[in-house]
């Protein structure tokens, strides 16, 4: 044996910590070669038109409209935080919740202390819609309500609820329906304008957004099945006047 392979073999045995650092970066490319083939997918909304391409879609006027409704007042009371990285819409969406309600929190803080831990900052399942509201409960002492498979007709009385300062309604919709691309997505709803049926999402994704949208329309896009789950995407109803 050479004096230099003695000198590294001693540093090893000293050191063993040191060896975790290659070991966890192929860790990390073995989680990114099983993640590769969902990201391969092909879209099966490619043909849907996008609602960016609608007039009413970021229209100022009814945006500033939608600002005045209750619900969305409260959260514009702080600055509106959009997710770090795509897995993070989860955590960020619960931080404005939280943040309309006076309880400052970041979508870091969120996670802390909770079974959601991120892998190099990125949650790589995601979250369910399930596992959002234990997420809720853990971090606001009030009830909340897992709603799936809502008909049309009861879909939209929920949206009009969503009015209410004494509730925040939290979508869980898929991208593919109102974009034609995408993937599953949480947002808090912001309110609802009936006279021109428009759902207000406050969407957590900078890039698109706080938008307007038709309720069938999102109604559709919630109406998807969630892989991760195996059941369909849904509502969270936060009540927030009562313990």
């Amino acid at each position: 044996m050479s004096a230099e392979r003695g000198r590294r073999g001693r540093f090893w045995r000293r050191h063993p910590a040191a060896l975790l650092g290659p070991a966890v970066l192929l860790a990390g490319l073995a989680g990114a070669a099983s993640v590769g083939p969902r990201l391969l997918r092909p879209n099966t909304y490619a043909s849907v038109p996008s609602i960016e391409t609608r007039p009413d879609f970021h229209d100022p006027a009814l945006l500033a409209q939608a600002w005045t409704l209750p619900v969305a007042a409260a959260y514009r009371r702080r600055p509106y935080e959009y997710q770090s990285n795509p897995s993070f819409c989860g955590p960020a969406t619960v931080a404005n919740l939280l943040r309309s309600l006076g309880v400052d929190f970041s979508q870091a803080d969120v996670l802390r202390g909770t079974a959601f831990q991120p892998w190099f900052g990125v949650l790589v399942n995601g979250l369910t819609l399930d596992e959002l509201a234990d997420l809720i409960r853990r971090r606001l002492d009030h009830p909340v309500q897992v709603v799936r498979d809502l008909a049309l007709p009861a879909f939209r009385a929920l949206m009009t609820s969503g009015n209410d300062p004494d509730r925040r309604l939290i979508v869980n919709f898929h991208r593919g329906p109102l974009f034609g691309r995408g993937a599953g997505h949480f947002s808090p709803i912001l309110g609802y304008l009936p006279d021109a049926d428009l759902v207000f999402v406050g969407d957590v994704n900078g890039d698109y957004r706080p938008f307007l949208v038709s309720s069938e329309r999102l109604w559709r896009a919630v109406a998807t099945p969630d892989s991760a789950s195996g059941k369909t995407r849904g509502l969270l109803i936060v009540e927030t006047n009562r313990p």
